[in-house]
């Protein structure tokens, strides 16, 4: 039963011809592990559980009601207990994830956030998948659960988060920096691309996002770069594929959001191609 692997949204398989959900495993967390394809996602869905979703491979798309998170090897989204969200992979991505029971969960945040990795808790999120699904709480699984709750306490959190937004001309403006970030056009020129008069984009933002157009775009660019750089795209071509002017602008903004520069910390997947 050790290395639980996660079979459809909200089940752990245990043993075998046995599903136990998750939900249902009296311990204060569970570790979980599977390995998804270029591609692949999983539905809308939400968990009775709050949960901890790390990759050591691969770079996770992540999206609520509320945000969209892109979540590169090294950072790890905290996801509350009935928040619905949708998870698209980029490049074949090894997910080793935590359910955490309500007491546990006490020591995350209470909304949903991009975390910092530690090394030490991505080693203890890789040992807890390595337990049994019941593991002993006076041995080392309960030593392993402890130290996994006070690192999570500890985590940094990361601005890996763009605000959604729902009016339909704001989404189109969204639609075209995702698929081209370095797209520089002022809010003018955006305004006559989706219909609306600078002014009304201007309220909209405010109101949808609690933010001004030209920080919503530097959030969506940071996030955007830090995928690209997770993929082992260096950071100058990133620094280009998402608008910055030059390298040095580009790191001075990703250090400000992230306390790190741009080359620090990456853990890609494979050298980046074309």
């Amino acid at each position: 039963m050790a290395g639980q692997t996660l079979s459809p949204p909200g089940q752990i398989l245990g043993a075998p011809f046995r599903n136990i959900p998750a939900d249902a495993v009296d311990r204060p967390l569970a570790g979980f592990q599977r390995d998804y394809v270029d591609g692949e996602s999983v539905p809308r869905h939400a968990h009775s559980r709050a949960q901890l979703l790390y990759a050591t491979h691969g770079v996770m798309r992540i999206s609520t009601d509320a945000a969209g998170f892109i979540v590169p090897p090294g950072r790890a989204l905290w996801m509350p207990a009935a928040v619905p969200h949708v998870t698209a992979m980029q490049g074949p991505v090894a997910m080793r994830a935590l359910f955490l029971r309500a007491d546990a969960a006490a020591a995350g945040p209470a909304a949903v956030t991009v975390l910092a990795v530690s090394a030490l808790l991505r080693e203890l999120v890789l040992a807890a998948c390595a337990e049994p699904l019941e593991w002993d709480e006076a041995g080392r699984g309960g030593h392993l659960a402890a130290l996994i709750l006070d690192e999570i306490a500890r985590a940094p959190a990361l601005p890996l988060g763009v605000p959604a937004v729902r009016d339909p001309r704001l989404q189109r403006l969204a639609e075209a920096l995702r698929a081209e970030p370095a797209r520089d056009l002022g809010l003018e020129d955006w305004a006559r691309h989706c219909g609306a008069s600078p002014r009304t984009l201007t309220r909209l933002f405010r109101a949808e996002t609690g933010m001004s157009f030209g920080r919503w775009r530097q959030m969506l660019r940071l996030a955007e770069a830090a995928a690209l750089l997770a993929r082992g795209m260096p950071p100058a071509r990133a620094a280009a594929a998402v608008g910055y002017a030059s390298a040095p602008a580009f790191g001075a903004a990703f250090r400000a959001a992230f306390g790190t520069t741009p080359g620090d910390g990456q853990t890609p997947l494979k050298p980046y191609a074309e």
